[in-house]
């Protein structure tokens, strides 16, 4: 349509990473450090802007107790960030129920 303009939504993005095994170090593991480079990678190519990096290393997925989740969930609500990026949705949460609670009420 001519004439009118499209506004391109800044999207301020956080990633979430999350590895429920400890590798047995103090370090980082590597699964968390392929995580973020794969994440980093895609909000650099879609051209967003990371606003912050969630990490909950050696945390189980089976509830939301997590100390990173709990911080972008207050992010979320204080307008840090408007879009969260995981490798896939198990790193979000294992049960796939309180998952979708997340996506489509607290988080909408």
């Amino acid at each position: 349509m001519a004439g009118i303009k499209e506004e391109k939504k800044i999207y301020l993005v956080g990633i979430y990473c999350r590895l429920s095994k400890d590798d047995g170090t103090e370090n980082e593991s590597a699964s968390i450090a392929t995580q973020k480079s794969i994440l980093t990678d895609y909000v650099k190519k879609q051209g967003w802007h990371l606003a912050k990096t969630y990490v909950d290393d050696g945390y189980s997925g089976t509830n939301f107790q997590r100390p990173s989740f709990q911080n972008m969930i207050k992010d979320i609500e204080n307008g840090l960030i408007n879009c969260v990026i995981t490798k896939d949705l198990s790193r979000l949460g294992r049960n796939y129920l309180d998952c979708g609670l997340y996506l489509e009420v607290k988080l909408s």
